[in-house]
């Protein structure tokens, strides 16, 4: 199945016209004629199928024919990670957590960042481009760079973790995960947080974890932070 992403889709839409990129892909690519079905998602868990009216190499005209929503999570997960220097290798994360399962994204400025400005629009489309692939119908949000201070203030709901690698007690993530519960986890930078965003972090109710005994990435402790509170909901 090829899936096709309109976010503006809804169920009051009965006919629409995709755009020239997307029209041609259809139309020449994958050869698609009149009578023919293709799939729509709009990021918000529901599923179109549509009927090719006129396919056109610059304006592919379809109709509605059905609609179904998918049965949502029964928990959530919100990542704040923060960017790593390579640009590549921060998109590589979000393709990959898309992949796997997750709800929400955060990029954490943080005291030992080497990258504080990231480029939000091209991180929308790997999202968009992940999850099409994956044939997934919920986008994960993105949500704009935070600085650690500032997303401190927020009120994070449900179980909250944060990853380092200082000395002090912690619990390997598998063992603090609990099904079904709301988790928001942070992950820093190639220098790791500072002593003081550990501290606040602490005071915040975010508990230490270790994502094992190996020294990893900033992008692949987040994917292993990923992969491992999707296992626990499996």
């Amino acid at each position: 199945m090829q899936l096709f992403f309109n976010p503006s889709l809804d169920s009051s839409i009965k006919q629409f016209v995709f755009p020239p990129e997307e029209s041609k892909h259809i139309a020449r690519v994958l050869r698609k004629t009149e009578g023919d079905i293709v799939h729509i998602t709009n990021g918000k868990g529901y599923l179109f199928e549509a009927e090719i009216l006129v396919p056109d190499q610059k304006r592919c005209k379809v109709k509605i024919v059905s609609e179904s929503k998918s049965v949502p999570k029964r928990y959530s997960l919100h990542m704040a990670v923060a960017p790593t220097k390579m640009n590549d290798r921060f998109e590589w994360f979000l393709e990959k957590a898309t992949e796997i399962g997750i709800d929400e994204i955060t990029p954490l400025i943080c005291d030992h960042s080497e990258r504080k400005t990231v480029k939000l629009e091209r991180m929308e489309r790997v999202l968009q481009s992940a999850m099409k692939q994956s044939l997934q119908t919920v986008l994960p949000k993105l949500n704009p760079p935070m600085s650690f201070k500032d997303f401190m203030e927020i009120e994070n709901t449900g179980l909250k973790f944060i990853a380092h690698c200082d000395e002090g007690e912690k619990m390997e993530l598998k063992r603090r995960v609990i099904a079904d519960m709301d988790t928001t986890i942070l992950i820093g930078p190639e220098g790791d947080f500072s002593m003081e965003e550990i501290d606040a972090a602490k005071a915040k109710g975010f508990v230490p974890i270790s994502l094992g005994n190996n020294r990893l990435r900033t992008e692949t402790a987040a994917i292993v932070a990923c992969a491992t509170v999707n296992i626990i909901n499996s």
